[in-house]
């Protein structure tokens, strides 16, 4: 109440040039702040209890509503049927602020291979998010290349420097990492920024060909309608592969490798190799985001690619919980749609923002959505050992 006293319980009143003393409101904060606290506190030690109670069950694996493979199936076939039926029921701009959305799910999906599954630390995803962007605008720009050419090409070329920056921080691990990828982020949009003869500088570049469909002329909304699907498609295809990879031969060494990475070595696996796996499996995601997004907008320039798109996208992953595919669904929902959709709070939007930031660290810090380990049950195990 004494910090908050001179913002709400004083105001002047220039007209009558009086000092008006406001009570009421001061009472208000002092009984809000009480009711909070408490509900604060009573949060916090069921969080305790429940804590010390999946403890002592230790032996016992908390079951989530998620395990159920039949639902999961059931939900993710109804949010995709809605997804596709979504541009015909909404306006151009909320077509466009859902491509947003799938595009950072993209994104997130491959900064989770790197960070989720293998438990490397990455900063500087936004440099390869800017390659693909890049390479399109540039090829399209001076050789008149098409999407469709340049789609694969910017993928990989995005793995090939994510590749090229993995073998220089092989030993690097945790914080180190992190600063490294940092630098390699800002150094590739200075590079942008400052080769005006060739990138167009912060100027950007302009003009940039959308999509073809089989030589046909499209309108703007038409257009926006077939990015939209091609976005789509992408995002499944990325879901898709990247829930094959956790249970592939790659994936369990990457597992592996974010677990114990002196273990790993241990058992004989190429942690050399499986490093430079990850570094080429994520990026090059942000590869074809990027080809995307330059196509959709038309237009790019560094601004578009600072280091605050890379934390963006590394608490997309974070906040819907690392490691878990579904999660970063979620992740992006909250931090791409739920900010948009809260323009009519446009004074509190930020702040409710921030609250549920907090809440979501506090209450549940593994993430929304946390990845769930392979299992295997006792009665298996002990029937083959039986058979043996």
């Amino acid at each position: 109440m004494l910090l908050t006293f001179p913002l709400v319980g004083v105001r002047f009143n220039p007209v009558e040039n009086i000092i008006q003393w406001r009570w009421r409101n001061l009472a208000l904060v002092g009984i809000g702040a009480f009711v909070l606290s408490a509900l604060w506190r009573w949060a916090l030690a069921r969080r305790e209890m429940v804590m010390v109670s999946a403890a002592g069950q230790s032996s016992f694996r908390q079951r989530s509503i998620w395990d159920n493979r039949t639902l999961r199936w059931s939900v993710g076939g109804g949010v995709v049927a809605g997804l596709v039926v979504v541009p015909w029921l909404v306006s151009t701009y909320q077509t466009n602020i859902f491509i947003s959305f799938l595009l950072y799910v993209i994104l997130g999906v491959g900064l989770n291979i790197v960070v989720g599954v293998a438990g490397l630390l990455f900063l500087g995803y936004a440099a390869f998010y800017a390659i693909g962007a890049y390479a399109y605008a540039l090829l399209n720009h001076y050789l008149g290349w098409g999407f469709w050419a340049v789609l694969p090409l910017g993928g990989a070329l995005a793995a090939v420097a994510g590749v090229l920056l993995a073998f220089p921080v092989l030993r690097l691990r945790g914080d180190y990492l992190a600063i490294v990828t940092l630098g390699f982020g800002e150094i590739v949009r200075l590079v942008l920024e400052n080769w005006s003869s060739f990138t167009g500088g912060p100027s950007g570049i302009s003009n940039i060909d959308r999509p073809g469909l089989f030589g046909q002329e499209l309108s703007v909304a038409g257009t926006n309608i077939y990015i939209y699907y091609i976005v789509l498609a992408m995002t499944l295809l990325t879901l898709v592969v990247a829930e094959r990879l956790k249970d592939s031969r790659v994936g369990r060494a990457l597992q592996a490798l974010r677990e114990d990475e002196v273990a790993c070595q241990a058992m004989g696996i190429d942690r050399v190799g499986v490093k430079l796996m990850a570094f080429g499996l994520g990026t090059a995601w942000a590869g074809f985001a990027g080809v995307i997004f330059a196509a959709k907008t038309t237009f790019i320039n560094p601004a578009s690619f600072t280091f605050f798109e890379s934390a963006i996208i590394l608490s997309i992953v974070v906040l819907g919980g690392m490691g878990s595919n579904w999660g970063v669904i979620l992740g992006a929902a909250f931090l791409v749609l739920l900010p948009e959709y809260l323009r009519a709070f446009s004074e509190y939007r930020m702040i409710l923002f921030a609250v549920a930031m907090v809440l979501m660290m506090v209450f549940r810090p593994q993430g929304m959505i946390p990845a769930r380990s392979r299992q295997y049950p006792v009665e298996d195990a002990e029937r083959e050992e039986g058979g043996r």
